[in-house]
């Protein structure tokens, strides 16, 4: 293959990149909205989007498997193809926590923790995860340091607020007389879930940064 058909190849990959990682951000969005409104429409909005998500997933796995196989590409070359394949691996597993919150809105019934912000945390991680592949497409390491300094943030929240729902569900006389127990207790499982489901991604955001640093200056500092 000739060199300048390599490097459209090369080109084409990461533009495709960035498109799968536009849909799943997408996804996301819309489950965090199907969350707040509890909106069942929306829910399954976003687990039938999941198979497009799916679609990109394959077809990009081609594309690294060929590009690898074919080309024998150099170690900067090898290293973009590489870590293209682990972020696609990353971009497809958000999505499928975004599907998780699609299922979370459907079964919601009630809000039972107003005081605790999921929005904020939704949208915190959506912005660590627009950050990382920013920091892939823009080869910017500066980018990648601070998703994973933005993800000791998501944490310490994600940890607050699953103190909060724990402790006060403890100090609720009034569940002792609550003949909606049960519904209350879905519901609580369902908020831990999601706080759950959102700091993973935060943490996948983390992994996206850490192979673009490793892509950009070979260093694996991120990576564990």
């Amino acid at each position: 293959m000739p060199r300048e058909q390599y490097q459209t190849k090369l080109e084409g990959l990461r533009d495709d990149v960035l498109y799968m990682s536009e849909v799943v951000a997408d996804r996301l969005r819309i489950g965090l909205n199907a969350l707040e409104r509890q909106d069942e429409g929306l829910g399954e909005e976003v687990i039938t989007g999941d198979a497009e998500v799916n679609e990109l997933y394959l077809e990009l796995e081609g594309q690294c498997t060929d590009l690898i196989a074919l080309q024998q590409p150099v170690a900067s070359d090898l290293r973009f193809i590489a870590a293209s394949f682990k972020i696609i691996t990353d971009l497809e597993r958000i999505a499928d926590l975004a599907t998780n919150l699609g299922e979370y809105a459907k079964r919601a019934e009630r809000e039972v923790f107003p005081d605790v912000d999921i929005q904020r945390i939704g949208d915190d991680t959506l912005a660590m995860l627009e950050e990382a592949m920013a920091a892939y497409a823009e080869s910017d390491p500066e980018r990648c340091y601070a998703v994973a300094e933005a993800d000791d943030d998501v944490d310490a929240a994600c940890e607050a607020a699953s103190d909060l729902v724990v402790r006060d569900l403890i100090e609720r006389d009034k569940l002792r007389d609550d003949g909606d127990v049960e519904a209350t207790m879905r519901n609580v499982s369902r908020l831990l879930l999601t706080i759950r489901d959102l700091e993973r991604v935060g943490d996948h955001a983390v992994n996206i940064a850490a192979r673009s640093l490793y892509m950009i200056e070979n260093d694996d500092e991120l990576l564990y």
